[in-house]
């Protein structure tokens, strides 16, 4: 049986001209038609022995070039459907380009059982989404991570991690 490998990631919002996530589309054949329900937070799986914060800047250096700098603010942990935990954290980075990503790559075979391979970016696109379209977007065992920032900023509460 598969050991359960867990997550950490960066919510990366902004706050004007109103609160706003950026999110990521998945790269590959599988996810090239697919929009709600698609998009995720910038994330990958830590490493054995590697520090969650440490693992989820990398894994956003990796998927979108952008090397986060700053204070985070450490969000709950989410269990995604698959059993997976997502570790999250929050930062504020207003002037980050979706234009100006670079994405890392990953091979698979394409077509499905035609021996060939293929190279294909981790991540396609990214964008800023206001609140309800970020709730739309986002993959949905995500959603919770966004509506927890949400609540938080809302309330206030912004200690670092």
């Amino acid at each position: 049986m598969a050991r359960r490998r867990d997550s950490a990631g960066l919510v990366i919002f902004r706050r004007a001209p109103a609160l706003a996530f950026f999110l990521v589309h998945p790269g590959g054949p599988y996810w090239t038609r697919k929009d709600l329900g698609a998009w995720s937070i910038p994330k990958g799986e830590i490493e054995d022995g590697e520090d969650r914060l440490a693992a989820a800047k990398r894994e956003t250096e990796e998927e979108t070039g952008f090397a986060p700098k700053g204070k985070f603010i450490r969000l709950p942990p989410v269990r995604q459907p698959s059993g997976k935990v997502v570790h999250p954290w929050a930062i504020e980075a207003p002037d980050l380009d979706p234009v100006a990503i670079k994405s890392g790559v990953f091979e698979m075979e394409w077509p499905p059982r035609s021996g060939r391979r293929a190279d294909f970016p981790e991540v396609d696109r990214a964008g800023w989404f206001e609140w309800p379209e970020a709730g739309a977007k986002i993959v949905a065992g995500q959603r919770p991570i966004l509506e927890s920032l949400r609540a938080r900023l809302e309330a206030g509460n912004q200690s670092a991690a």
